[in-house]
């Protein structure tokens, strides 16, 4: 499937998410922005400290340093050879040793600032999953992401939620007691009008048929208003929307749920990929969460949700990459077979 770009962020220069590239200050253009719809503008690059000192002296981020150890430990090589081969006793020879010593001293001091140069220069390389934007956003390294403690744990009920969705091209409320008695796919995506979420949304929407027949359904999230979903659904796939669509999408504008669920970006300002299937007894049994970069599958979700139905019905347990009709593992004939007990 093509990915969809709305036309007002075509901005000339863009280049496409996942790119790693050196630091370079980005020149603001006049009216431009990264992004669209209601989307926040995400900034230009900021240079990192080690970036900013080469900018100040003038060299480039790819360029070596100055050799400062290694022609220090070979000029006090050459002077220790040199005080060698003129004589002079026990003093030379000391001398000469000291020097030795000093040229060993330099070579490592040499190699633990090339060491060091090269950390530096790898921190000067944009982290490819940073925003949600390609091109000219900044990128933010993956340490800097603040995330709020989940409180979505495997086996345990998934946390409540309740909000304004749109479904069927209407604002209704939508909460989480609505789907029990049935598997939910309830995942998070970063922001309307971009780029990698609508091949999401709109395959999980156009497989919805495939989830119904085994009793799941399928809700989508993300931290934009109830209008802007309604615009983006409005909005022909052709021109970078979403068109109708037959799973609703979740207004989550406090940022309440992307918060409980763990998957809110503090720095950022809206979700990360996470996707969470919850039993038909409001137990979470699946967790996954992707960076921004990459977007999710429809057939390894609907898998998973096959598998832990299959696992509740029968007992058995899924080996990996089961599907439907290939073989399980019955635990206690496994343990007879693989562990047999030994006759007294």
């Amino acid at each position: 499937m093509s990915l969809f770009l709305h036309e007002n962020a075509a901005l000339p220069g863009l280049r496409a998410a996942g790119s790693a590239r050196p630091h370079r200050e980005a020149e603001p253009r006049a009216g431009s922005s990264v992004g669209c719809g209601n989307s926040v503008g995400l900034g230009f690059p900021r240079l990192s400290p080690c970036c900013r000192e080469r900018v100040r002296a003038g060299r480039p981020s790819s360029s070596p340093p100055p050799p400062r150890g290694r022609a220090l430990a070979r000029r006090t090589m050459e002077a220790a050879r040199r005080r060698l081969q003129a004589g002079g006793g026990a003093s030379a020879r000391l001398s000469a040793v000291w020097l030795l010593l000093l040229a060993v001293a330099a070579a490592a001091g040499g190699e633990a600032a090339e060491a060091a140069r090269q950390r530096g220069d790898e921190q000067c390389h944009y982290y490819a999953g940073g925003h949600v934007y390609p091109g000219e956003a900044a990128r933010v390294p993956v340490t800097d992401h603040s995330l709020h403690l989940s409180q979505a744990k495997i086996s345990k009920p998934a946390p409540y939620w309740e909000g304004t969705a749109v479904i069927n091209g209407e604002f209704k409320e939508l909460k989480l007691t609505d789907y029990e008695g049935k598997y939910l796919v309830f995942f998070f995506y970063p922001l309307d009008f971009t780029f990698v979420c609508p091949t999401e949304i709109i395959a999980f929407s156009d497989r919805i048929e495939e989830f119904r027949a085994i009793n799941t359904e399928v809700v989508a999230c993300s931290v934009d208003s109830k209008f802007t979903h309604l615009a983006w659904i409005n909005t022909p796939r052709k021109q970078g929307g979403l068109g109708p669509m037959k799973i609703p999408l979740l207004s989550d504008l406090t940022h309440q749920i992307s918060k409980d669920y763990g998957v809110y970006l503090e720095d950022q300002g809206h979700a990360l990929r996470g996707l969470f299937i919850v039993d038909d007894k409001r137990i979470l049994r699946q967790i996954t969460m992707n960076d921004l970069p990459v977007g999710r599958s429809v057939d390894e979700t609907l898998r998973l949700v096959q598998a832990f139905q299959y696992t509740d019905k029968h007992g058995e347990v899924c080996p990996a990459g089961w599907k439907p009709g290939s073989e399980t593992i019955k635990p206690e004939e496994a343990m007879r077979v693989w562990w047999p007990r030994e006759e007294l």
